[in-house]
């Protein structure tokens, strides 16, 4: 069975979204992406409308299984952390009116996923996302990449049982990027 993902990358200026066809044996296909923005002169009610529209149209549209969005990460800006939030509440609301599932990754564990390494920039998921769905051009702006990689992060993340071994039996079996991201999902549940 083929899995849908859309994945969601929150911001009240940019909201990257991406759905992301992955079938049993991990080959992800790219079904649509795009960036719902918003302008800053707008009353926040009319921005997160406008985020809840678009992503209501986008889950009738490509009915997906599941969505994959970016956990919010402290950051210094305050102002950045609150309109994340807020895009994501929306998000997520919209797809627990569907009954469907929500699923949050961190940011390094979707860098794990898709290049190897939790500290990858944003041109190295870029890069890897490009190539892991076969395109011919980079997914742009780099928040519609972003969601791109979220969705393949959670499909990869579903197919593997959701925890996926770095020692004992079966771990030589695992590629780098499965070893660093089963790495840093490990690490990100040490710190909390």
């Amino acid at each position: 069975m083929t899995l849908r993902v859309l994945g969601v990358d929150p911001g009240l200026t940019r909201c990257g979204i991406g759905v992301v066809d992955v079938e049993k044996n991990r080959r992800a296909t790219m079904v649509a992406f795009g960036v719902v923005g918003t302008s800053p002169e707008e009353n926040l009610d009319q921005r997160l409308l406008v985020i809840a529209t678009s992503i209501d149209d986008w889950l009738d549209r490509y009915e997906p299984h599941v969505l994959a969005v970016e956990r919010v990460f402290s950051q210094l800006n305050v102002s950045t952390v609150m309109g994340v939030a807020q895009a994501s509440g929306v998000v997520i609301a919209s797809a627990a009116r569907r009954g469907i599932p929500v699923a949050l990754h961190t940011p390094s564990e979707v860098k794990a996923a898709v290049t190897g390494s939790g500290t990858s920039n944003k041109d190295a998921v870029t890069k890897l996302v490009t190539k892991i769905l076969r395109l011919d051009a980079p997914p742009r702006p780099a928040d519609a990449a972003d969601a791109l990689a979220l969705a393949i992060t959670h499909a990869w993340r579903a197919g593997s049982g959701a925890a996926v071994a770095t020692t004992g039996p079966g771990s030589q079996s695992l590629t780098p990027a499965q070893r660093a991201w089963a790495d840093a999902e490990a690490k990100a549940r040490r710190a909390r």
